[in-house]
């Protein structure tokens, strides 16, 4: 309640303004409306309200009363009372990532057919498919870390980079995943959001180096092999080790790490606007105009 009450305010305060003139008109008229406003100069005030007859009418709301309380009503309602706040429709539905495919003759061993390679590249279709329309870069490493693509929302660019890494072209032989994390962390600070990243690799070095963002690996290794080094490995950099599935359970789990994102970086709002709840205020206006069809009322 009291949260609610320190984050209150207007989204168009000046709309405020509008009660003046109408405080104004009300005035104007109640005075008008006053038998005995043009005696008071003349008869003494204690007997005046006696002598004048109607002197009590100012007590009785009559429909200029009512139109400044629909007045004040309506000019509140514009100027956007808001205390709480809703997500925004234009905010990114997903937090970015950095995809990390490791490229290195093991990952052309086929014990995963056709390839360990190839099943990378079919595993980052599934995920860019359950991940339509967040940003994705691309990091290749082997013994040097390259950045292919910054995060972008265009998944089918990414997959093309992606099909056209191999061993072949990487200028240096090695397993420096220390770096390629480095650098898909450098390409995450320049997006608005937390991110997270997601390493495609059939290995993770004993003493690789943990990073600011969260890191999900997803080990191109058969099903039911040994994991425990990988494991092991993966707690020391402060990753999660995901197991390769026949089935689309590890692409799943996958898209559940990257979707929670960075929300440690995440700026407190971030992706949120301020909900208007001034539409309420049309029903007690709604009703005040039922008065209008009242039987009897003038404005004089």
């Amino acid at each position: 309640m009291m949260a609610a009450l320190s984050d209150f305010h207007f989204m168009r305060p000046l709309w405020l303004l509008a009660i003046l003139p109408a405080i104004a008109v009300w005035l104007a008229w109640r005075r008008m409306g006053d038998p005995a406003w043009r005696w008071r100069g003349v008869i003494d005030p204690e007997l005046l309200p006696h002598l004048i007859v109607g002197a009590d009418r100012r007590a009785r709301m009559g429909p200029v009363a009512w139109g400044l309380v629909a007045s004040v009503i309506t000019a509140v309602a514009v100027a956007g009372p808001v205390w709480r706040r809703a997500p925004s429709p234009f905010a990114e539905a997903r937090p970015p990532a950095v995809v990390v495919l490791k490229a290195t003759p093991s990952m052309q061993e086929d014990d995963l057919a056709p390839t360990r390679l190839d099943r990378a590249l079919q595993k980052l279709s599934d995920i860019l498919a359950a991940r339509e329309g967040a940003a994705t870069g691309l990091v290749a490493y082997a013994g040097s870390a390259h950045l292919v693509l910054p995060p972008t929302a265009d998944s089918a660019v990414v997959l093309d980079m992606a099909k056209a890494i191999s061993p072949q072209i990487m200028p240096k032989e090695g397993d420096d995943l220390t770096a390629a994390l480095a650098l898909a962390s450098r390409a995450l600070a320049g997006t608005p959001d937390g991110g997270s990243i997601l390493v495609l690799a059939d290995e993770i070095p004993a003493r690789t180096a943990a990073v600011g963002a969260p890191v999900t690996v997803l080990a191109l290794r058969p099903p039911g092999r040994d994991m425990q080094d990988m494991d092991e490995a993966a707690r020391a950099a402060g990753a999660r080790l995901v197991p390769l599935t026949i089935d689309q359970g590890d692409v799943a789990t996958v898209v559940r790490a990257l979707d929670a994102g960075d929300t440690a970086r995440a700026a407190p709002g971030e992706g949120e606007r301020w909900r208007e709840d001034g539409y309420w205020l049309a029903f007690p206006l709604a009703l005040l105009a039922l008065l209008w069809f009242r039987r009897g009322w003038v404005l004089s």
